[in-house]
């Protein structure tokens, strides 16, 4: 129960704008049923009239003629102020359209000075000079890449490129399919001979 009565109530969303659409409106309501009476009351009266007409009671029938003019006057009053009240309800409804909007124009507004405060003209003018600053650096940089390179480097620098973007590996020398000559016999033979005449000549040397 504490919870219940302690509890905040939270604020109204109904601002005097709505309210004042709503009397208006209940006003235009009341407005349509009275009218709609009399339209009735009109229309029975003018039938009674041509019935009064046709017994041959004519100033009764003139009497009640009167009184149908005089409501159908207020009819036309009736129209009238049922038009002025659904004009003032859609002046207001436009109106409360044309507040929401100033509102979003004004939050709109104090997010632009919020953010030309943190980001001056000044600032601006500092990122764009040093931007710019940057680029031409860089392209001074491209200028003397450029010019200690000779043309035969640019193409060997291209062709190097072209390769890696091709994804082939680098040409190897190719594999020689002609036979290997084969070797004489007797040029096979020729140190055999001359390493056992060294032997010979030793062994001649040692006995004497």
């Amino acid at each position: 129960m504490g919870n219940v009565f302690g509890r905040k109530s939270r604020p109204s969303r109904v601002t005097e704008q709505d309210k004042a659409i709503l009397q208006l409106k209940q006003q235009r309501d009341k407005l349509k049923q009275y009218q709609k009476r009399i339209t009735l009351q009109v229309e029975k009266e003018r039938l009674l009239a041509k019935q009064l007409l046709k017994d041959g009671r004519k100033e009764k029938a003139l009497l009640l003629l009167k009184k149908k003019r005089y409501q159908d006057q207020l009819l036309d009053k009736t129209e009238n102020q049922i038009s002025n009240l659904e004009r003032m309800v859609q002046d207001i409804e436009f109106m409360q359209i044309e507040m929401k909007v100033i509102e979003g124009l004004k939050v709109g507004n104090d997010c632009l000075k919020s953010m030309h405060q943190i980001m001056s003209i000044e600032d601006v003018e500092r990122i764009l000079d040093e931007t710019q600053e940057s680029v031409e650096y860089q392209r001074q940089i491209d200028e003397m890449l450029a010019g200690a390179l000779t043309q035969e480097d640019e193409d060997a620098v291209l062709a190097e490129l072209e390769t890696i973007t091709q994804g082939e590996d680098v040409a190897l020398p190719e594999v020689p399919t002609e036979p290997i000559p084969q070797v004489p016999e007797a040029t096979k033979a020729e140190p055999e001979r001359r390493e056992a005449k060294a032997t010979k000549r030793n062994a001649v040397s040692l006995a004497a």
